[in-house]
Order: C-alpha cells, then sequence, then structure tokens
C-alpha cells in the first residue's frame, strides 16, 4: 500500500495530473494562451469579422467575442460540434475544399490544433491568407513536436510526442487524436512567410514538467552540436542565410526546448 502512494505521489509530482485532467485542461489552457496572443498582436484592427478555421464547440470564437468586436464565424468538417449559441458555422473538408469565404474579408482568423490533422496544411495556410483582409491576424497553434520531451521520445521510438503509429484505419480509432501532420516551428513559419505573411512572433502555451527535468543534462550538448550542424548547413550545403536563420536559431530556444504548445502570430502586410 505505502509502495503504491508512493508511486501515485511520484506520478503526480514528475507527470502532473492524470490523462483525463490533462484533456481537459488543455484546451482552456491553450484558450488562454491564444487570447495572450491576440492581445500582443500588433496593430490588431479594431473591428471587423472574425473566423475560428476548425472552431470544435465554438468555445474560442465565443471568448473572442467577449473580449472583441468581432462578428464570429467558424468552420469545421461537422458543425455538430458546437455548443454555444450564436456564431455561424459552416461545413467544409479542408483536406479537399476551399473556405466558403471571399478574398479579404476578415480581422481575425485563428487556426487552433488543426494544421495536424490536414493531409496539406501549407495550402490551408494560403486560403487563411486569401480570406484575411490586408493588415489582419492570424494565429496558428500546434502541438510543439520540438520540445525536450518530444525530442527524447522522437530518439527512442521515432515517434514524437501526441504522434504515433496510425493504422489504416486511423479516422474510426484515434490512436494519436487525429494526428497525422507533425508540424514543427520552422515548417510552420516557412509556410507563413512563402505565403506572403510577415510580422512573426511565436509562443508557447506552458512549460512541461518533463521537459524541464531534462533541460539541464541536455542543454550543452544540444547547443555544441547543433553549432556544429549549423555551420555545415551554412558552409557545405548553403541552406542557411539572412532569410531564414533567425527562425533556424529559435528551434532551440528555451521556449521551444521547454512549451507544449507553440502558437504562432502572424500578419497580412497593408
Amino acid at each position: 500500500m505505502r509502495t503504491r502512494k508512493l508511486s501515485k505521489k511520484l506520478r503526480k509530482i514528475f507527470l502532473g495530473k492524470t490523462r483525463r485532467e490533462v484533456s481537459e485542461l488543455s484546451t482552456s489552457g491553450i484558450h488562454r494562451a491564444i487570447l495572450r496572443a491576440i492581445a500582443a498582436a500588433p496593430a490588431l484592427p479594431t473591428s471587423g469579422d472574425h473566423l475560428d478555421v476548425g472552431s470544435g464547440t465554438g468555445e474560442l470564437l465565443r471568448l473572442v467575442r467577449d473580449s472583441y468586436p468581432f462578428r464570429s464565424f467558424g468552420c469545421d468538417y461537422t458543425d455538430k460540434l458546437l455548443s454555444i449559441p450564436g456564431p455561424e458555422i459552416h461545413t467544409v473538408d479542408l483536406n479537399r475544399e476551399p473556405l466558403p469565404y471571399g478574398d479579404n474579408r476578415f480581422a481575425l482568423v485563428t487556426c487552433v490544433e488543426t494544421v495536424e490533422h490536414l493531409e496539406n496544411f501549407r495550402e490551408v495556410v494560403r486560403e487563411i491568407y486569401r480570406v484575411l483582409q490586408p493588415g489582419g491576424v492570424a494565429i496558428f497553434s500546434t502541438p510543439n513536436i520540438l520540445n525536450l520531451r518530444s525530442r527524447l521520445r522522437y530518439l527512442s521510438s521515432g515517434f514524437y510526442n501526441l504522434f504515433g503509429p496510425l493504422t489504416p484505419e486511423e479516422s474510426a480509432i484515434h490512436t494519436t487524436r487525429g494526428h497525422i501532420n507533425p508540424v514543427s516551428w520552422f515548417y510552420l513559419s516557412h509556410a507563413l512567410l512563402s505565403t506572403g505573411f510577415r510580422d512573426l512572433r511565436f509562443s508557447v502555451d506552458k512549460y512541461q514538467r518533463r521537459s524541464l527535468l531534462a533541460f539541464p543534462f541536455v542543454i550543452v550538448p544540444l547547443h555544441a552540436t547543433n553549432w556544429i550542424v549549423h555551420h555545415r548547413d551554412k558552409r557545405t550545403y548553403r541552406t542557411l542565410d539572412e532569410r531564414n536563420a533567425s527562425a533556424v536559431r529559435a528551434m532551440n530556444s528555451p521556449d521551444l526546448l521547454l512549451g507544449r504548445t507553440l502558437i504562432v502570430t502572424a500578419a497580412k502586410q497593408l
């Protein structure tokens, strides 16, 4: 009995709360981080329409509507998930269909925990750019596969954290919560910049305990090895220059080594 109690205490200290509690708290924690990113976005329009791509229950639409004078619209593969009154939800298959909106329509577009579910996230990024008005702001979030916990899991298994083996019938089983497309900071930022977005900023929702535990042991060898790789990429392969160097340097920043969820803010130029 004592061993069992000790095991439970250690599990709480190092792993946090139970799986069910983490799942329930995850969405609200990410939503709070999205609201912080919206508040910190430079030159956010003060009125207009807000679109949430992958709107789910509509909770983020409600939270944004409570804080900003935007009209709320959402889209998802089904409107059956909506649990709040008010917002207009359009049904769209993001893997096969464009967003059902006109060009330059929205002042704010959010795409939260969605790109990892898509077969071609770059096409959705282009669609979001199309429907965003000049001067508008887009905010994306996705699991941060660059944190130390995820990197160590990849080293041992070949799978990033929150991603794993999929069966051909994955949509019916959801063994990894429907996650089929791990997208790191660099490739998301590359897609945004290539599309025309500017003024990229990234943040995370929270630091992970298990990444914090690993941090003191791996930070020195990690940076030493990265220095070698950085110079090889720059001198031998010539894939590093002033256009992408800052995004590459951020790959080993404390936020990305420790953060749970990646949040990226981008603007469409006037």
